[in-house]
């Protein structure tokens, strides 16, 4: 399920020397079912993949800072691609891919760089902002970028909680666990350099957390966590024994998808 359908790739293009394409994407996660491709289903990786095979003419893969889930934002996501050597006109990609994939996308700073960068594997850390509006009464003109919760939340509570997740952790109990194809345990130990509430007025809160990388559901849970710690249901002092257990029944349930934004990747 795509916007549209690619141009059949060019001959030239399937041999050669190639260059490596770094470009940095926003996106409104609403439309998609995450960052990765997915047959069946519409996502910002196939709608990048296609537009880009349609503009250079062959076919690329796309590797990604972080991998978004279903209707997750992003505002400086990283990206980069293996394309021929003098195919990509960064410009012109540029002023192409917006035309073709926004404004649910919008991409910038399309460069040449060294091979061995890697979106992935050359990040440092990942910086995450989630949004909540807590108001007895919905926005409607943030219900696609906010969280509506509609109970006072103790903000002194939520801001001595985050004491707890900052540091090097077990995620277990904040996370999915994956499935490796060598039957061995995934790690699930996160350094968390920063996680912090900020009230910006008029019901407006904002939670920063950036960490060298974060496993699956990790920045949803935490915040629904924090959560329960601002409606009473959790007092500060639990977070690091839920930490310490491990146990994913402990911790709180997922926050919604549309409040949370990749914000940068360093």
């Amino acid at each position: 399920m795509t916007l549209f359908d690619p141009e059949p790739p060019a001959d030239a293009g399937s041999a050669g020397p190639t260059e490596r394409i770094r470009m940095v994407v926003a996106y409104d996660g609403a439309p998609f079912h995450g960052f990765a491709r997915n047959e069946g289903v519409r996502t910002v990786g196939g709608d990048l993949t296609q537009a880009i095979t349609t503009v250079i003419g062959c076919p690329v893969e796309l590797t990604c800072a972080g991998r978004t889930d279903k209707g997750v934002h992003a505002r400086a996501q990283v990206v980069t691609f293996d394309a021929p050597v003098g195919a990509v006109d960064p410009a012109r990609l540029t002023k192409s891919l917006n035309k073709l994939c926004g404004p649910a996308i919008a991409t910038w700073g399309v460069t040449v760089v060294p091979a061995d960068f890697d979106a992935r594997f050359s990040a440092t850390s990942r910086r995450y902002r989630y949004l909540i509006h807590n108001s007895p009464t919905p926005d409607p003109f943030t219900a696609g970028s906010a969280w509506h919760v509609d109970v006072p939340l103790q903000m002194h509570a939520m801001v001595l909680a985050c004491d707890a997740v900052i540091g090097e952790h077990d995620f277990a109990a904040f996370c999915r666990r994956p499935k490796r194809r060598d039957g061995q345990e995934a790690s699930l130990v996160r350094r968390v350099t920063e996680a912090v509430w900020h009230d910006d007025g008029d019901g407006r809160l904002r939670f920063e957390i950036e960490a060298s990388s974060f496993c699956h559901q990790m920045v949803r849970s935490v915040v629904g966590t924090l959560v329960d710690v601002g409606r009473g249901r959790k007092r500060p002092g639990e977070i690091l024994g839920i930490i310490r257990a491990r146990d994913r029944d402990l911790a709180g349930d997922l926050a919604p998808p549309q409040g949370l934004t990749l914000w940068t990747v360093r």
